[in-house]
């Protein structure tokens, strides 16, 4: 057993990083029940996929504030604040009357995320150090879609019943907290500035450009990547799959792919390095592209899915590890904050990006691009990291 999972901060900041990246998608089964409980709303269509990435949206405008803040401030009073509204504002789909009032409570949602996400990374930066940094974060992401698995599936079931129930989930943040409150302390402040201090504080040189490359790369892989969710329940049903658990089990093999691969991206990225470990990830999620563009059965779909989770595990994990390896320790949050921007940021663009290329080329000709996407960002990053020879 790796003497890492012997850690309770280790377990809090994987529960507190389960609320995060995936937390848009959890209502990704309602979207279809949504349209037609507010199907007198002429922007129904567009407002639904909305709900899903409207988080996103305040996050990446959120997100470099809230580091800095927690550079400035500590890390602990944003985290639990963040989870509380978290709560409030997952909850808020309940009980609100219309698609216009569920969307601004997804923007606040987009607040508790923003202060959670950045939070927990620059934790994870202060706690550990090492190739123990790197595991956590693939045990983190492991987290992070396993709780998407579960979430997702809950969701499948209680949309079955009734649309709005999946927004009774977000529940869980109000019983986290106690407990993530309790072993997640507040770690000692930096005290080192300037050039040698930022050295001697686990920099890399030209750190600002890697972090850079690090971002763009990670969100332009959610503009891509966050087709699924948007799209994925219409491709379904076009395809006759009308059961929202169809949803649900194909998003669960999504999820379950992209946890067991992010738990030994750490141990993988050892051999296939900064470049290899991502552009082998790209390469996975452009061939689960292709498959979703051109299957018609829900065993296809799950297949397509679970190499598209598989190549989210490669990826993601190093982009975020890379970022906090080469940064100073006093910049971690602000850092954690312009990556978590960069994810967000993409996944609020996505339906934007993705919706006309439905309208042109149909769910299957969009998902084709996506897979052709994916490999034209497998030859840029490659290209782009070779340049920057040190990484």
């Amino acid at each position: 057993m790796d003497p890492l999972l012997r850690d309770p901060r280790a377990w809090g900041l994987m529960l507190a990083a389960m609320l995060t990246i995936m937390s848009n998608a959890t209502i990704t089964p309602s979207l279809p029940g949504l349209q037609q409980i507010f199907a007198d709303n002429p922007q129904a269509p567009m407002l639904t996929r909305l709900l899903i990435t409207a988080p996103s949206l305040l996050v990446a405008i959120i997100a470099p504030f809230a580091g800095g803040l927690t550079d400035r401030l500590g890390r602990r009073k944003p985290l639990l604040i963040g989870m509380i509204v978290y709560a409030v504002a997952g909850t808020a789909g309940l009980y609100l009357d219309s698609l216009e009032a569920i969307l601004a409570s997804r923007l606040a949602l987009g607040l508790g995320v923003a202060a959670v996400m950045t939070s927990q990374a620059a934790l994870v930066g202060d706690y550990f150090h090492g190739p123990a940094r790197g595991r956590l974060l693939g045990y983190q992401m492991a987290a992070v879609n396993l709780g998407g698995l579960v979430f997702v599936s809950l969701a499948g079931v209680l949309a079955a019943t009734d649309a709005r129930l999946p927004f009774a989930i977000y529940g869980l943040s109000a019983l986290l907290l106690p407990p993530l409150a309790a072993v997640l302390p507040e770690p000692a402040r930096f005290a080192g500035e300037g050039g040698a201090a930022a050295q001697a504080d686990g920099a890399e040189p030209g750190w600002q450009l890697t972090v850079a490359i690090m971002s763009v790369a990670a969100g332009l892989t959610f503009v891509i990547f966050y087709a699924v969710p948007t799209q994925l329940p219409y491709l379904l049903q076009a395809e006759g799959l009308t059961d929202p658990r169809d949803v649900g089990f194909v998003m669960a093999a999504m999820m379950l792919a992209a946890a067991v691969m992010s738990i030994v991206s750490g141990w993988l990225r050892q051999w296939l390095g900064r470049i290899g470990t991502p552009v082998s990830g790209y390469l996975t999620m452009g061939a689960g592209f292709a498959g979703l563009a051109l299957g018609h059965s829900l065993a296809l779909s799950m297949v397509s899915t679970a190499l598209i989770g598989a190549g989210l595990g490669l990826c993601m994990p190093t982009f975020i590890t890379t970022a906090l390896n080469v940064t100073p320790g006093h910049h971690r949050g602000l850092v954690s904050g312009l990556v978590t921007a960069a994810i967000f940021l993409g996944q609020f663009l996505s339906p934007l990006a993705s919706q006309p290329l439905v309208a042109y080329l149909g769910y299957s000709g969009a998902f084709g691009v996506g897979a052709f996407a994916f490999l034209a960002l497998a030859a840029a990053l490659t290209v782009t990291l070779r340049r920057k020879h040190h990484i």
